[in-house]
């Protein structure tokens, strides 16, 4: 497969980027337990806070460590990890939207005279394999936020000619890709006259960047009121580790009302089966019930390896459940009659996610972990409003802004502890467990601040009028 530098520059990034997720100087010095060999890492310019805890979900999932290099910097669209072994790195790129292409790196410098030093030191031994006589190989120059013309990449490439290459060039089908990587920093406005760090290696493999196109919501038959991002949508299964032959769940899956413009009926393929059909991963698909999701049909079991939702946020329409302040005096009798209509009554959010948290420490197994997006009012946002839970660990918090007031957070939580019956109402026992009720009036918040905004809109047209 031949590696393919992608287009220089990125998409327009929409996430908020903070340090939570820094790495520790403990885990960065953690020592393989095999002879753990130097990976460069490209990175897509997107999602930016939901990268890390990608790679590490990934890397978990294929028995690897995350174990990055002193100068490892979040931001940067380059990353070099030490890695236990190619496969694991393979493993890694199998799965990843969030990263582009990983290299066996062989070389690395602040200037072309530095890497030239370490390609040097390079182990002979190492690089035999990929530069017999009777191989065929082709050398590719990408360079991040600068544009060079060809002249300048072949004389790049020229500059290489002391590597021990005893093959042949073929540039349509190598046996081997070698790429000189030269990152000019993020900003296009000042870009230097010289790259910032400039990297050489063998290319492995590409991500799985591809997916979020061919899985586009716009060419899906069947879309619901709120159908998730598909980028997302793979991040969050990265995120929450998911693997063949896994039993997945998703509590607030939705209505599937119609949503296209103009249309009022679904027809007869519109509907989950259907999407997935459309997929060829109908065979992935188990089935999908409607019930409340405050009152768990489920027995108590720990039953899931994941459980992956998108909450309703009340946004559209106020959030309800069934019930009415006089369900604790009516008997199972009223409640199950057959032509019982059932009432409903108003859920708030810090219900919902208590529910949610309760109900994942009860059904996930041991180590199986909760993925969610918690919709937040940035002016009022703390760390302290994270819902927690005895049972659960967070994993990491990760923040798409949707708007200048108004954001969600893709919560990862991982169960470390089996559920007991004290552990229901930790929330009402330990204030560190309750959700911030704050929560409960996002919609009025959320919709105040488009007024205001809409109101700054009017004002400014009506001034460029005057």
């Amino acid at each position: 497969m031949e590696y393919t530098p992608p287009d220089l520059y990125e998409s327009d990034d929409v996430v908020s980027c903070r340090n939570l997720f820094e790495v520790a100087p403990e885990e960065m010095a953690l020592p393989c337990k095999q002879a753990c060999k130097r990976y460069l890492l490209h990175l897509a310019q997107e999602h930016i806070e939901f990268r890390l805890p990608e790679i590490k979900s990934l890397l978990s999932l294929n028995g690897a460590q995350f174990i990055a290099e002193e100068n490892f910097g979040e931001k940067s669209p380059f990353w070099i990890l030490n890695i236990s072994s190619e496969e694991a790195a393979r493993g890694i790129m199998k799965r990843t939207v969030c990263a582009k292409s990983i290299f066996e790196l062989w070389g690395y410098g602040k200037t072309h005279e530095e890497l030239y030093t370490s390609l040097k030191k390079y182990p002979v031994q190492d690089m035999g394999h990929f530069l017999k006589v009777d191989s065929t190989y082709k050398i590719n120059v990408y360079t991040f936020n600068k544009t060079l013309t060809h002249q300048e990449r072949i004389t790049k490439i020229d500059a290489l000619e002391f590597m021990p290459f005893q093959g042949k060039v073929n540039l349509k089908n190598p046996e081997h890709v070698f790429c000189l990587l030269e990152d000019y920093g993020s900003d296009p406005n000042r870009i230097p006259e010289h790259p910032l760090n400039i990297y050489f290696g063998r290319w492995i493999a590409d991500g799985q960047r591809d997916l979020i196109r061919s899985f586009s919501v716009k060419k899906r038959h069947f879309i619901g009121n709120t159908s998730m991002d598909a980028g997302l949508s793979f991040i969050m299964a990265n995120h929450g580790k998911v693997k063949a032959n896994d039993l997945v769940f998703d509590p607030f899956v939705g209505t599937g009302k119609a949503s296209r413009k103009n249309q009022k009926w679904r027809g007869p393929d519109e509907n989950i089966r259907a999407n997935l059909r459309q997929y060829n991963t109908e065979k992935s698909y188990i089935d999908v019930l409607v019930s409340d999701a405050s009152k768990s049909i489920w027995v108590p079991k720990m039953l899931f390896d994941a459980i992956i939702t998108d909450p309703p946020y009340g946004i559209r329409e106020s959030t309800r459940k069934i019930g009415c302040q006089r369900e604790a005096a009516k008997s199972n009798e009223e409640w199950c009659g057959e032509n019982h209509i059932p009432a409903s009554m108003a859920y708030h959010l810090s219900d919902i996610f208590i529910d949610l948290l309760n109900f994942a420490a009860k059904q996930l197994v041991m180590g199986g972990r909760l993925v969610y997006w918690l919709p937040v009012y940035r002016p009022e946002y703390k760390e302290e409003i994270i819902p927690h839970h005895p049972c659960l660990k967070l994993i990491s918090n990760c923040e798409q802004i949707l708007s200048s007031h108004t954001s969600r957070r893709l919560i990862t939580m991982e169960k470390q502890k089996e559920f007991e019956a004290e552990d229901e109402l930790a929330h009402l026992i330990d204030s560190k467990f309750s959700p911030y009720q704050g929560h409960n009036s996002f919609r009025e918040k959320y919709f105040s601040g488009l007024t205001k905004k809409i109101a700054k809109q009017v004002t400014n047209t009506s001034k460029m009028q005057d």
